[in-house]
């Protein structure tokens, strides 16, 4: 327990330090548009690489992040910055920024995003807000005004990982949202269970029946895009696929027109 306290202690001190002094990165992993192949959104991921103990899982510093009260500061810093570099990207590519429960909690969240949107001069409808089930189970009147107040600025609302914890059919229908982002796990088990499939099937047509775009996270294997193409019911596909999270420069270079179709042209030859 001693040990566990003491590398507690110091990893919540370099997590102080790592604020203070700038030490986080952001990476970007596309969605691609299944009837376009084309990027349509980049999702921002907070990285960060520690000096002694190399990168360091979100899974990990972010709970403490949360606790310890940083995570409007982090949280706000991945915004402007997803924003500045989304700006310099082509017109018709959104960038993707997760935020925190603590986020609607404690921060002011409508002052802080149109302050990064100005800043960047990043036009609204390209920023999509990703939330998971955790912000929707909060104070949900409040939350849902907030989300309603982005909408009616031009942000889109996405719903992440959907189909994990305590999700609810309720979510699709009582708050403001543009998009749902299915669960990798979904789609991992269809192959063991087939009961799967069916209920990957249904939940994607549930979605678009109700006005939203669907994006099936997790898309790993020719075999897995195959399946989500053939049922038409699926917008957006995300995946090592595709392209793990990558650097800004990176992003950057898939972005490019003729880079793209390179890019593409290779990856048509790794699912062919």
């Amino acid at each position: 327990m001693d040990v566990k306290a003491r590398a507690r202690r110091s990893l919540e001190l370099d997590l102080r330090d790592a604020v203070a002094t700038g030490a986080f990165e952001v990476y970007y992993q596309p969605l691609i548009n299944l009837n376009t192949a084309r990027i349509t959104t980049c999702e921002a991921l907070l990285r960060w690489w520690h000096p002694e103990r190399g990168m360091i899982s979100p899974a990990e510093f972010i709970p403490i992040a949360e606790e310890m009260g940083l995570i409007v500061e982090i949280g706000n810093w991945v915004l402007r910055r997803a924003c500045l570099e989304c700006a310099q990207w082509p017109g018709d590519v959104r960038v993707a920024v997760n935020l925190s429960p603590i986020q609607f909690r404690r921060g002011n969240l409508m002052r802080d995003i149109t302050d990064a949107l100005a800043a960047s001069g990043l036009a609204a409808n390209r920023l999509e807000i990703e939330i998971t089930e955790s912000v929707l189970l909060q104070d949900t009147e409040v939350t849902r005004a907030i989300l309603q107040e982005l909408r009616e600025f031009g942000i889109r609302i996405s719903l992440d990982d959907f189909g994990t914890g305590y999700s609810s059919l309720s979510y699709l229908h009582n708050f403001p949202l543009h998009k749902v982002k299915i669960d990798r796990s979904f789609l991992a088990g269809v192959g063991a269970n087939k009961r799967a499939l069916p209920l990957l099937r249904n939940v994607a047509r549930l979605i678009t029946e109700l006005g939203m775009s669907v994006t099936m996270e997790g898309v790993e294997t020719k075999e897995q895009l195959d399946l989500i193409v053939s049922e038409g019911t699926f917008d957006e596909a995300q995946g090592y696929l595709f392209s793990p999270a990558v650097r800004s420069q990176e992003i950057l270079a898939f972005l490019d027109v003729t880079t793209l179709k390179q890019w593409f042209q290779s990856a048509s030859r790794k699912v062919a």
